[in-house]
């Protein structure tokens, strides 16, 4: 079935519809319920996304086993990206794959690999409660008024997360894991130091840290590779949905770790360890409810480095598409003003010596 030429479409132009999507998406929805009829009464492009755009659907289905109003989210290429980002479709097939293995993710519903619906490849997901606004969630304690529990809720999605193993057919597209994940990892970040016009010292005296206190590999496992306060969402105190899986992959569990609690993500309240929002002790009590584990000061420190360097190298590359003209974009821009304060970070956590 041409589900972009299937059903009705609304004969009326939302406020919301910048591309002009409406009516396409109409069809399309209506395709894939057959026994509905699809009407769009609202669309909302989300706040953030300097690499994806999430736009929520106000729809009201009329017939068929999903009649009735719902809110969904249609998730799309934002006209940025970085060069490890996956596709939408990918990135569906490991929204359905981590759903079903307990984790908590907005429900997965469907992928349109077809360009002619709105010129991009999409999939529509259901909407989730609550807000994922990093420095609220940090500071404000009517949105997370027991901490403790929150933090042992991420702990236990991403024991969850770490319970998938490799080989998974559904994502055989996933580069396959590499014996030792901390060197492949810093190889590929030399190499994107090298392919940008400037130099960057203190990043590549990070990387050269990162190699002589690699850690010993341990068993490879799925991870997030962006589980951070931001990309999980919480609605009345409780995780409602995590968010952003593009680059996820095959990988060391303890880099989720040190991602997550990373001082460039702790939005300014440095005392909470996890993600500004609560103790890593209480993640780890979470996790091991799930999967008996311990990251030692050390392991943690080293992935702490790691998660510091990769995001100062995504900032600088991000202004680079900015300065060299590829997309002009005050948020990319803006994105490079930080790579001084986490360089910085990289110097103090390294202690200024290998």
């Amino acid at each position: 079935m041409d589900v972009a030429q299937s059903g009705s479409s609304s004969q009326l132009r939302i406020a919301g519809d910048r591309w002009g999507w409406q009516e396409s998406l109409e069809r399309y929805l209506s395709g894939v319920l057959p026994e509905g009829d699809v009407l769009i009464t609202n669309m909302e492009l989300l706040s953030g996304g300097a690499i994806q755009e999430n736009w929520l659907l106000d729809v009201h289905v009329s017939g068929g086993s999903k009649a009735g109003k719902h809110r969904w989210v249609l998730r799309t290429d934002a006209l940025s990206a970085v060069d490890v980002s996956m596709s939408r479709a990918n990135e569906y097939a490991v929204l359905k794959t981590v759903h079903e293995a307990g984790v908590d993710v907005p429900t997965p519903f469907w992928l349109c690999t077809d360009p002619g619906v709105i010129g991009r490849e999409f999939f529509v997901m259901q909407a989730v409660g609550g807000t994922a606004a990093g420095h609220r969630l940090v500071k404000d304690d009517s949105l997370v008024p027991d901490r403790a529990a929150l933090c042992r809720e991420l702990g236990r999605n991403l024991a969850k997360l770490h319970s998938i193993k490799p080989p998974q057919q559904t994502l055989g597209f996933l580069p396959a894991p590499v014996a030792d994940p901390a060197q492949a990892t810093i190889e590929q970040y030399l190499g994107f130091l090298d392919e940008l016009p400037w130099a960057f010292p203190v990043i590549e005296w990070g990387l050269r840290w990162l190699h002589l206190n690699k850690p010993e590999p341990v068993e490879s496992c799925l991870i997030h590779r962006d589980f951070r306060t931001g990309n999980f969402m919480v609605d009345q105190g409780a995780v409602s949905g995590i968010l952003d899986w593009e680059f996820t992959a095959w990988g060391d569990w303890r880099e989720d770790m040190g991602w997550l609690t990373a001082k460039c993500w702790r939005f300014g309240k440095n005392e909470n360890v996890a993600g500004g929002v609560g103790a890593l002790s209480d993640v780890m009590a979470g996790y091991s409810e799930v999967c008996p584990r311990e990251i030692s000061p050390e392991e943690l420190r080293y992935w702490q480095v790691m998660a510091h360097v990769r995001w100062a190298i995504v900032a600088v590359q991000q202004a680079e598409r900015h300065l060299s003209g590829k997309q002009h974009s005050l948020e990319l821009a803006l994105t490079g003003r930080l790579v001084p304060e986490v360089e910085y970070n990289i110097l103090t956590l390294t202690g200024g010596h290998p």
